[in-house]
């Protein structure tokens, strides 16, 4: 029977870069992942058209942590972004998230000032609402009815499933209403795209000898034939416990992929949003944000389903409660870790899995 220090459940972010930091210090991980490839849902690889495509969805890194960005620039070089992306409005295209421009061109407006902006804000948005209980609130309050049934009523319900009123506030806090004509979807001071793909970063991450790797293996297949000392778990924390509480609800999507030869480009922007015309919510061009050079080009339809790998846990009071009651569970095991979007059912961007990451290493590196 083989030991190790640690097992390591997902070969994703969590996963590669605990990886990688305890094997630094010579312990021995194995990692076992359950799909045919490393990286997770940053997956990427060439499709036959030979277009870079992202697997899982696009993926658009960014970061204001300076301690995340040096651990990451061990792996890959960057190229730098700026990440623009549209909603398609009755076939007309708008800055998202609603800035000036935005705001101008829906209401036929001549906004020249962020103070003007605030101003005109002011006088649309539900000013009755102060401290807004659900995600449909949280708009209303901030932009007022007509920005939001045009720009996120739909897509909501189109994401989630449920309607915009079930979800917690978060879900529609996290784009905000801009006051100036920045067109960037994103304000971090660090945005880039790994010069050579994510695969390749997460590749960078797992060479040692002290790193064992089992792609498509089931940890609940191999856990009796392996001997290890602590468990770093990444998947979903509902399985881990059997799902003893039920079953922890997450929204899936299905990617149909579309290749166009011999088409340098299929759109303008990397990534159009399309919240109320059609059945899918967006469609992305990677190629935008990539830089590659190549004749064709490969865009993605993205349809939010529930059946499916789990990408989105659901952000309401519901399913926190049964969460919780996992994560109570977790509390009680020791030598057991629990991290990464699955494992403690949140919605996270890629560099707050790394910087969670790399705290549970320093937390855990001498035991």
């Amino acid at each position: 029977m083989e030991e190790y220090d640690f097992l390591i459940v997902g070969a994703g972010l969590a996963g590669c870069v605990l990886a990688e930091r305890l094997a630094s210090l010579g312990r021995k991980v194995l990692v076992v992942e359950k799909r045919g490839h490393i990286a997770g849902n940053c997956y990427d690889y060439v499709d036959d058209a030979g277009v870079l495509v992202h697997k899982y969805g696009p993926h658009y890194f960014r970061t204001n942590s300076v301690n995340v960005r040096e651990y990451l620039s061990k792996f890959t070089e960057w190229l730098p972004q700026r990440y623009v992306v549209k909603a398609s409005i009755n076939g007309e295209l708008y800055d998202l998230p609603i800035n000036r421009n935005t705001l101008n061109k829906f209401f036929k407006a001549d906004l020249k000032t962020d103070e003007e902006t605030k101003a005109f804000l002011g006088k649309i948005r539900d000013t009755a609402i102060i401290n807004p209980k659900n995600a449909e609130e949280q708009v209303l309050m901030l932009a007022g009815k007509e920005l939001y049934n045009a720009f996120f009523k739909n897509y909501t319900k189109k994401q989630w499933g449920i309607e915009a009123r079930e979800l917690d506030a978060s879900v529609t806090a996290r784009i905000p209403i801009r006051f100036n004509d920045n067109p960037a979807y994103f304000d971090d001071s660090f945005q880039a795209m790994p010069k050579e793909g994510y695969t390749k970063m997460f590749e960078g991450m797992l060479v040692g000898e002290n790193i064992t790797l089992m792609l498509g293996t089931e940890y609940e297949k191999i856990r009796a034939r392996v001997k290890f000392r602590k468990l770093i778990y990444t998947g979903q924390i509902d399985t881990f416990f059997g799902c003893k509480y039920g079953k922890l609800r997450y929204r899936s999507l299905k990617f149909v992929h579309e290749s166009h030869t011999g088409r340098e480009y299929f759109q303008a922007y990397s990534q159009i949003n399309y919240p109320n015309e059609e059945e899918y919510t967006r469609i992305v061009e990677i190629k935008h944000a990539t830089k590659q050079k190549c004749p064709n080009t490969t865009i993605v339809y993205e349809y939010p389903i529930w059946d499916g790998e789990p990408y989105y846990p659901v952000p309401n009071e519901k399913e926190r409660e049964v969460y919780q009651k996992y994560s109570q569970e977790a509390r009680k095991l020791n030598d057991v870790y629990f991290i990464g979007r699955l494992a403690t059912y949140r919605y996270l961007n890629m560099d707050q899995i790394v910087k969670e990451a790399l705290e549970l290493f320093e937390a855990i590196k001498d035991e």
